[in-house]
């Protein structure tokens, strides 16, 4: 089976970065994309038809081995895939809290959501999912993850001034695109819609109930994904999407439509890119102290910002808190680096006591 021109794999992502890997690979293995995954196979899109594969038996023996996720390039032979390409970028976060799990195991695994992202769409609805410091939070995700962000702001028809919280949210996502979405707009008449051009793949994340799966179907033009009721007692939505699928709108644009998120759990370094607090950040180089704890030191840019009220005490709270978990999130990386040396070193040595011992033995 011949490797496939990359032209017939370009509208589904395929660029030169990945076309590099293959360069020697065998004749019979096909790049594919993971577009579906169920407990049972893998949905891959080979250059426009999508077949069920399943796992190579080498991913159940070498635990070194990346296991698939949405987006992923891969290789199909025989129906089976055999290897995951290098990503460009992974949308990764903790894996949330289990019930029952003691609070010093929470927190150090790693969930990837999707892979080789052009751009994450960070979705809030204008009831009672609106809340700022979450979107914080969801930027400094997306940020830490490497990937461009933008806000969609739905169910801007229940207020008179939506624009008002387009506003809000601009004043704390410094240069990423907001955009509002109303229920009775006519067509799909969305300025967003730029950004999905043939061939660039998005992500949809948010709560559960932000409207999603609505603007899937929208965008689609047709009802693909279920969508449920919000709760008017507690303003939550129901689970209607359980699975993350990549779908291929008209305009050739490949979009995944992610399970709402409960826990927005932070991985990665906040030192790897752009941020969600440059305000901020900005203000920590005119401290006094190089290393200002932004607490009670004298000379301290920041506090003066908060007290003139330049910074708002809430978004210097959330703030503190993103950079501790972050803080923390390294540091348990570090400790636990540390320890598998550590271990490492330990196996050396046992290594070479047992040779030592076993010289002594022969002589």
């Amino acid at each position: 089976m011949m490797k496939l021109p990359n032209k017939e794999l370009s509208g589904l992502g395929w660029d030169q970065f990945f076309q590099n890997q293959i360069e020697n690979i065998s004749d019979k293995q096909q790049p594919a994309r993971v577009v579906s995954i169920s407990k049972i196979y893998y949905q891959v899109n080979l250059a426009g038809e999508e077949l069920p594969v399943t796992l190579a038996g080498r991913f159940f023996h070498n635990s070194d081995l990346p296991v698939p996720v949405i987006g992923d390039w891969v290789l199909v032979e025989e129906s089976a895939i055999t290897g995951v390409l290098q990503r460009k970028n992974t949308l990764s976060r903790v894996a949330p809290t289990r019930r029952g799990r003691k609070e010093t195991e929470v927190g150090t695994v790693e969930q990837v959501m999707a892979a080789n992202l052009d751009m994450v769409f960070i979705v809030c609805g204008l009831d009672r999912d609106y809340n700022l410091r979450r979107i914080e939070r969801y930027l400094t995700m997306v940020y830490n993850c490497g990937i461009k962000p933008a806000v969609i702001l739905t169910k801007a028809d229940l207020h008179d001034e939506p624009k008002n919280f387009k506003d809000e949210v601009e004043a704390v996502a410094f240069g990423v695109p907001v955009f509002l979405v109303s229920a009775d707009e006519p067509e799909v008449s969305l300025d967003f819609k730029d950004h999905l051009t043939e061939g660039k793949t998005v992500s949809l994340i948010g709560s559960s109930g932000a409207g999603k799966s609505t603007l899937v179907n929208r965008l689609v033009g047709k009802n693909l994904q279920a969508t449920g009721a919000v709760s008017d007692n507690l303003g939550k939505g129901k689970h209607t999407t359980t699975s993350r699928d990549l779908i291929i709108l008209p305009s050739g644009a490949l979009v995944i439509d992610n399970p709402g998120i409960r826990e927005v759990a932070l991985v990665g370094d906040e030192n790897k890119g752009a941020s969600a607090f440059p305000d901020i950040e900005e203000l920590t180089e005119l401290c006094r102290f190089a290393d200002c704890g932004h607490n009670h030191e004298p000379g301290c840019r920041v506090q003066e910002a908060v007290a003139s009220g330049e910074i708002s005490a809430d978004r210097f709270t959330s703030y503190q808190k993103i950079k501790s978990e972050l803080d923390f999130h390294v540091q348990r990386e570090t400790k636990s680096a540390a320890r598998v040396e550590r271990e490492r070193w330990k196996g050396v040595a046992q290594k070479i006591k047992l040779i030592n011992k076993n010289k002594k033995g022969r002589r």
